[in-house]
């Protein structure tokens, strides 16, 4: 091992092992130029410069943990105003002082999508616990509505004891608003007044806040422009969740404090975000030449694989740099949990396509409690096992030239989440500056939205088409001919399959020999 590519910081329990990397003689010397700008540029977002040209928007996620350093007295306020009221509230649904109409609050229901969804449910999953947890969490993440009806399912007569938290910045989410549509109407359907069950987490005047301002929900609280998605778990957006199931939100924010305050370290050599970020540059050649592994070793981090593919992808994954010039980057993210990947795809990872690098996450306690029973005659534990694979998959892909990053935590708590969370923001940003792009905005999100848009323009258009001419049978091509949407035949086609699928006793279809020249018809 090499020393110097082993950083540790015993004051918050962590490490980061970068000798698996195999960084090339002289590589860090060469990129101290761009590192030094890199840490440059985020002191300057810290100090609240413009850090999302495109939006003329500055970026201030830090300053959750550390309100004294926003750029103005006001923005301290309203930090340190918003996170008393995140406390104060769920301090009273805890001590029974806000409840539902049927009694005190034993569940809560979540309605969000990306950001607003995936570091909640990390942290929850991460952090929760049966035997302790305030209320019991669930999510609407998504606008299946099969999946709405498990998780329904999964609250069956609790809902009337269920605390509802609809989360959009800009209100107009279209699966935040169906997940909260659904949710309206299935309280409704119990005879439950979702207005007296629902909190809202949206940008002041946002058509959410308009929404349950006149419906009179319980409460309201801001999320402000400068929070992306992506990096909102230690705003409201991650706080107020965790906070009512019972999580130590003061901890999960001192530990991402913690981090934030040894990542601003200037000598990139005993930062662990920068050499993180220069490991991802090196690995990828700087272009995203190779995919990320995240690997923990622990199941309650089974989530965080998901949570980075944002947090990574949404942030690195762009067509242009910032002077406008063609890149197409980003680094792709996936993962599994150890020992899990013993028996999926580590077979690939050492003997296959040699298109990754690795990230595990190692966590030193085994048990919450000692006491592990023995499972073999050499008094191994099962805690034994786990480490063992993890310490043996690492040298077995490092044995064919597969590269690997360690990180290694005490144990999972608030704190240790924290510094994660933070770890990888502030990489992320870092990783960003050296290649030299935005890492705030989304604008292949946005245009998903659009084209999305755009088909249920034409969705609505062919159920009109087919309501006005009963019993009269169209092709794809016949009817996107019949409502205008010519080159558009194989989004009719799905279209009308998906009728024909969702509405039996109102769409009939004829079928053929060849499925897209299907008939469609309404009864």
């Amino acid at each position: 091992m090499k020393t110097n590519h082993y950083l540790t910081s015993p004051e918050i329990k962590f490490s980061a092992d970068f000798s698996y990397v195999d960084f090339p003689e002289g590589f860090l010397e060469s990129m101290q130029d761009k590192v030094s700008n890199a840490i440059a540029a985020m002191e300057a977002l810290e100090n609240g410069a413009i850090a999302n040209p495109d939006e003329g928007r500055m970026v201030g996620h830090y300053w959750l943990r550390a309100p004294e350093l926003a750029p103005d007295d006001k923005l301290t306020e309203e930090i340190v105003a918003v996170q008393s009221r995140v406390m104060d509230l769920a301090d009273k649904v805890h001590r029974g002082e806000l409840q539902a109409p049927a009694g005190p609050f034993t569940d809560l229901l979540v309605i969000g999508i990306g950001g607003s969804a995936l570091g909640p449910q990390f942290v929850s999953r991460a952090l929760g616990h049966p035997n302790h947890d305030k209320l019991s969490s669930h999510f609407f993440d998504n606008t299946d509505p099969d999946g709405i009806d498990l998780t329904l399912a999964h609250l069956g007569n609790r809902l009337k004891t269920t605390l509802a938290i609809v989360i959009s910045k800009s209100g107009g989410t279209p699966e935040t608003r169906n997940g909260m549509m659904e949710a309206e109407a299935a309280f409704a359907k119990q005879g439950l007044d979702f207005a007296k069950q629902a909190i809202a987490i949206t940008g002041d005047g946002s058509k959410l806040h308009a929404h349950a301002t006149s419906c009179g929900w319980l409460d309201f609280l801001p999320m402000w422009d400068w929070i992306g998605g992506r990096t909102s778990e230690t705003s409201v957006v991650g706080l107020l969740p965790a906070a009512l199931q019972g999580i130590d939100v003061k901890e999960l924010l001192s530990g991402a404090a913690s981090m934030d305050a040894i990542t601003r370290e200037s000598n990139f050599r005993k930062n662990p975000a920068a050499l993180l970020a220069l490991a991802w540059y090196h690995l990828t050649d700087a272009k995203g030449s190779k995919d990320m592994v995240i690997l923990p070793y622990k199941d309650r981090l089974e989530l965080f694989a998901k949570y980075l593919q944002q947090l990574v992808m949404e942030s690195l994954g762009k067509e242009t740099d910032l002077d406008g010039n063609l890149v197409h980057q980003g680094i792709a993210v996936y993962g599994n949990k150890g020992s899990t990947d013993q028996h999926a795809y580590v077979q690939q990872l050492r003997e296959g396509v040699p298109n990754f690098f690795a990230t595990f996450i190692e966590v030193l306690q085994q048990r919450a409690a000692d006491g592990s029973i023995e499972v073999d005659e050499d008094a191994m534990t099962s805690g034994d096992y786990l480490h063992g694979f993890f310490l043996g998959t690492r040298d077995a892909l490092h044995e064919n030239g597969r590269k690997s990053v360690t990180l290694t935590i005490e144990e999972v708590n608030a704190s240790s989440v924290g510094c994660l969370i933070a770890l990888f923001e502030r990489a992320v940003g870092f990783y960003a500056t050296l290649v030299n792009v935005n890492a705030y905005h989304q604008p292949g999100v946005e245009a998903g939205k659009k084209a999305a848009s755009s088909v249920l323009a034409v969705r609505k258009r062919v159920k009109l088409h087919l309501i006005e001419n009963l019993g009269q049978s169209f092709d794809a091509k016949s009817l996107a001919a019949a409502i205008g949407a010519n080159g558009k035949e194989h989004w009719v086609y799905k279209i009308l399959e998906s009728l024909a699928a969702n509405h039996p006793k109102s769409f009939t279809r004829e079928s053929g020999e060849n499925p897209l020249e299907d008939s469609f018809s309404q009864k």
